[in-house]
């Protein structure tokens, strides 16, 4: 229990460019990870964030896959056992939505980064949906307050209205943009003073608001208006309440620049402090708790070439309950046979270290030679399944084609291990044997070609194709799929798992399909 307790494992969500792989790299600051923070975008700055480790991440200035950070912390105040924070950053381009919504399977809580100039944008409001529909309690960062941005009440409104959650303050700006001089701790009702850093932690001056000291200190204009806005926010919102918190009623609030350190700290205080520890997962059969015996987890993330020297894939498991521990003998519940596992990791984005246990909470890296698929179970011998990893039915095709005859080996192989993360979707043409690849967003098949030509020494050539939408199909009655594929042959292909998937290349004609067979189940996820 001891060590359940002290885990806390979030998800960093946001639209891109809001500034959540900056705010990781803050956090591993705190945390002593790393001594010099790294910049998304640098020039001067001669050091990238750890998070974005692929070239691709490094060039583009963007995340294109989640990464997996954990470190031990312990706030200043308290004394103690420190608590084990699981981080993973992830991606926020919409392109690689579906990477962010597997992620929002495998944590406790989530901390959702707002531009403070931007105020909530589409992918955000998509990304709280998912976390409302498992109850994930979020806390809502404002960044860049270091940047002329609007009013923060009208902020606090806005989120409330698109959002749909109340939210309570816990920090609050003095000033903004220019006039920025540092963040009031609501929480902790003191003052923290800041002199603007980006790559390392300064001091902190505490100062009560009451006092004299705060007039000299930011000055009187300044001080006036702090001592009124924080009349009126104890007059429009309900003290905070942490079980609200925890059952996904109130967000918290906090104001600050992850670029330049302030208000950072605050939040992870008050984070590791409030945030729920690891909670019960619902499998198909039971609900799991953590505090269970037995060792349970799941795969919700696979990774090929973290390490470009040995191309090897990695599969990300959460544990949800029990206790994991290297070498024992664990359940493949799809398989059903029994693995071993002689060095499982645990990550700091791409440099990892061996791990000879593991509690509920725990991110584990296992070593993967082609036997995971997303969404597979290991247990102690009993017989779970893990749901809610769906995979969306993509949208844009294109045929892909082997451009280098030389390279047909490295070709298969990567276009093989690439389609076995699951961000972008294989087919297989059953009238003329072509490769069709279905992604949810345009960017993806840049990062395939990228990382093909980089990491497998292949290249390849796209081609185009019109199609409207893939969607796998059953049939109880064998006769009527038999007859709808003997109509349908050109249209017909298979996934990887060798699954009868339909190719409409219009509305239209999947209207029709759909009304000509009625016995014919269509599926748009893949999970069925």
């Amino acid at each position: 229990m001891k060590e359940i307790e002290r885990r806390r494992t979030f998800a960093i969500i946001s639209h891109p460019d809001a500034g959540k792989t900056t705010l990781t790299e803050k956090f591993l600051l705190f945390g002593g990870q790393i001594q010099v923070a790294g910049a998304v975008k640098s020039n001067k700055i001669r050091k990238t964030a750890t998070s974005d480790w692929m070239d691709i991440e490094k060039q583009r200035g963007i995340s294109v896959s989640t990464s997996v950070m954990e470190f031990d912390y312990l706030p200043d105040a308290q004394e103690g056992e420190p608590y084990k924070v699981n981080i993973l950053d992830t991606p926020g381009h919409q392109d690689f939505a579906e990477d962010t919504f597997r992620t929002l399977t495998a944590v406790d809580s989530a901390i959702i980064v707002v531009d403070s100039a931007k105020g909530v944008e589409a992918q955000t409001r998509k990304l709280m949906e998912v976390c409302r529909m498992r109850n994930t309690p979020v806390i809502i960062f404002i960044n860049k307050m270091d940047r002329e941005g609007r009013d923060p009440f009208d902020l606090l409104d806005e989120l409330e209205e698109e959002l749909q959650i109340h939210v309570r303050p816990l920090s609050w700006p003095i000033g903004q943009g220019q006039k920025f001089k540092g963040v009031y701790n609501i929480y902790e009702r003191q003052l923290n003073l800041f002199t603007p850093n980006k790559q390392r932690v300064t001091e902190k001056v505490p100062v009560d608001v009451a006092s004299a000291e705060l007039d000299q200190t930011v000055g009187e204009r300044e001080a006036r208006q702090l001592r009124d806005d924080l009349e009126l926010v104890d007059g429009v919102y309900p003290a905070f309440d942490v079980a609200d918190y925890r059952g996904g009623q109130v967000a918290p609030v906090f104001f600050g620049s992850a670029l330049n350190n302030f208000g950072v700290q605050e939040l992870l205080d008050c984070f590791v402090e409030i945030a729920p520890s690891p909670r019960p997962t619902k499998a198909e059969e039971r609900t799991v708790e953590p505090e269970e015996d037995k060792f349970t987890g799941f795969v919700f993330k696979i990774t090929a070439n973290i390490d470009p020297n040995h191309r090897s894939c990695i599969a990300f498991c959460k544990i949800c309950s029990g206790r994991f521990v290297r070498n024992q003998p664990y359940l493949h519940v799809r398989l059903g046979k029994t693995v071993r596992f002689s060095s499982p990791t645990q990550f700091m984005a791409q440099r990892k270290s061996t791990v000879d246990e593991a509690w509920p909470g725990d991110i584990v890296g296992l070593p993967d030679n082609g036997i995971f698929k997303i969404g597979d179970t290991l247990t102690e011998g009993e017989d779970l399944h893990f749901r809610g990893l769906p995979s969306f039915s993509p949208e844009l095709f294109k045929y892909i084609e082997n451009d280098d005859p030389m390279k047909s080996k490295q070709f298969a192989k990567g276009l093989e291990q690439l389609m076995n993360e699951g961000v972008a979707q294989l087919f297989v043409n059953q009238f003329n044997g072509r490769r069709i690849v279905g992604t949810v967003g345009q960017l993806q098949f840049e990062v395939i070609q990228y990382r093909l030509e980089h990491e497998y020494g292949a290249k390849c050539r796209w081609e185009p194709v019109h199609l409207h939408k893939a969607c796998w199909i059953e049939a109880e009655d064998a006769d009527e799929l038999d007859n709808f594929k003997k109509r349908k042959y050109q249209y017909m292909a298979k996934d990887i798992e060798g699954r009868d998937v339909f190719l409409a290349d219009s509305g239209y004609v999947l209207a029709m399909a759909q009304q000509d067979f009625k016995a014919i189940k269509f599926h748009f996820t893949s999970e069925f």
